[in-house]
Parts: structure tokens; C-alpha cells; sequence
């Protein structure tokens, strides 16, 4: 299936991952030094290039924030098994980090997500194949290219997979509301995956019973929860903390 990535930072991205580029669509008259970066490395990657007016650039691309650059993909995204999350970590003499999403919908807070795994050394991504965001032009674009270089899994069954992770030693740490531990209080030092429930319903129940732990974030002000994206983020930071003290 034919997909769009748009912007400068995720069409560089894209490139420097090696993704499957079939063409690369410059708005006319676009300059600037990224511009020239990309242009070079797509003459290096072999991938062909084309300029095309503003009329027919839209028509491609209606998005406002495309900054003069598409890149057109047969497929946005490759899905890898656990075998491959777990074997990245391995080859890099690191013990496994894992982020599994529980229903995230929104394509920001997906993006974000994997923008903030792939910056902590988060050696995978899990997301459920039904009720939730996958992986789309947007979902690229905010993530700033970070789903390029992300080893991600798409799976039926979260709460199998969570069963299956722990088959194969990780420790899993669900954030919720009702942790009955703080988020900096979770020993991420060893085998680990972290789950990140709904914006607005958290994690499911089934999900939080198959957790090892639950963590909390703590809450100072009226409002009673973090923002999905940002509760992930403290929580991965936390443990690329640990884990690199």
C-alpha cells in the first residue's frame, strides 16, 4: 500500500534508515540546507526525485506542515516479532527494554511515544493491531522520523504478550493512577517493558492484572493526570536513568 512521509526531519529519517522509498517529491522552487541534505542523500540511496507545482503538490500532499518535502513509500511501516525486539537488545550487550501501548489513539501522543523510546534506548515498541493509532504519515511526522529507527511489533493480544514477555524474564510496569509504587521506585535495571494505557481509560483491567508492578506518577496540582505521551516519557527516562547511572 502506497503511503506519504512528510516533512524535512522525517523524509531525512526515512532516508538515512534505508526505508523503501519509491520517489521523493520536492515542492517547486523549496530551498534550504536540509533541502540540499536531502537531495544528496537520496542521489546516494538511489531513490528518484521530482519537483512538482504548488497545485499539483497539494493534490499529493494537502497537509500544511509538508515543508516542501514528501516521500512516497509502498509500505509506512515493516512490524517485527518479539524475537527481533528482544535479539536488537542482545546484539547490543543490553538487557531488553520494551514500551507496550494499551489502546493509544491519538497520532501525536503515538508519535511522541516512539520519538521519546527510540532517544531512551528503548529497544521496541508494541502496539495492538485493532482499537488503537498505527503507524500513518502523521504518525511518522510526529514522531520526527523516530518510527524509522524504532524496532515496533503489532499484536492481536496485549495481555499475551505481556505473558510471553514475561516468559522471557522482562519485569513489567504498568503506569497507573491506583501504582501502588512510585514510577522511580520500579527496578528498570533489569529485563524490563513498560505499559502505557488510553489517554483517557488507562490501562485496561485485564492489562493491569497481568503487570508485575503498577508505578505512579506523582500529582501536585488540580488536575489528576498526565497527558499519555508525557506520563510514557517521565517513565522511560526514568529508567534510561537507572540504567545508564
Amino acid at each position: 500500500m502506497q503511503a506519504i512521509i512528510a516533512g524535512r526531519k522525517p523524509v531525512m529519517e526515512a532516508l538515512r534508515a534505508g526505508t523503501s522509498i519509491e520517489k521523493i517529491v520536492f515542492l517547486l522552487g523549496v530551498q534550504g540546507t536540509v533541502i540540499e541534505e536531502i537531495r544528496q542523500a537520496a542521489q546516494r540511496n538511489k531513490v528518484p526525485v521530482s519537483q512538482s507545482s504548488r497545485q499539483e503538490f497539494r493534490e499529493l500532499a494537502s497537509d500544511a506542515t509538508t515543508q516542501g518535502v514528501v516521500a512516497i513509500v509502498r509500505d509506512m511501516k515493516t512490524f517485527v516479532g518479539l524475537d527481533e525486539i528482544v535479539r536488537r537488545a542482545e546484539a547490543k550487550g543490553e538487557k531488553p527494554l520494551v514500551l507496550l501501548l494499551d489502546g493509544i489513539e491519538d497520532p501525536q501522543n503515538l508519535g511522541a511515544l516512539v520519538r521519546t523510546a527510540e532517544c531512551a534506548g528503548v529497544h521496541g515498541v508494541v502496539i495492538p493491531k485493532h482499537h488503537a493509532a498505527s503507524v500513518t504519515a502523521a504518525v511518522v511526522k510526529a514522531s520526527a522520523g523516530a518510527t524509522e529507527h524504532m524496532a515496533m511489533a503489532e499484536v492481536t493480544n496485549i495481555v499475551n504478550t505481556l505473558d510471553e514477555l514475561k516468559e522471557r524474564g522482562l519485569w513489567t510496569a504498568g503506569v497507573a493512577l491506583e501504582g501502588d509504587i512510585p514510577y522511580t521506585a520500579f527496578d528498570y535495571t533489569t529485563p524490563a517493558a513498560i505499559v502505557v494505557g488510553n489517554e483517557g481509560k488507562g490501562i485496561r483491567r485485564l492489562v493491569r492484572e497481568h503487570c508485575d508492578r503498577l508505578v505512579r506518577i506523582p500529582m501536585y496540582g488540580a488536575i489528576e493526570s498526565l497527558n499519555a505521551s508525557v506520563a510514557g516519557a517521565l517513565v522511560m527516562y526514568e529508567a534510561a536513568k537507572q540504567r545508564h547511572a
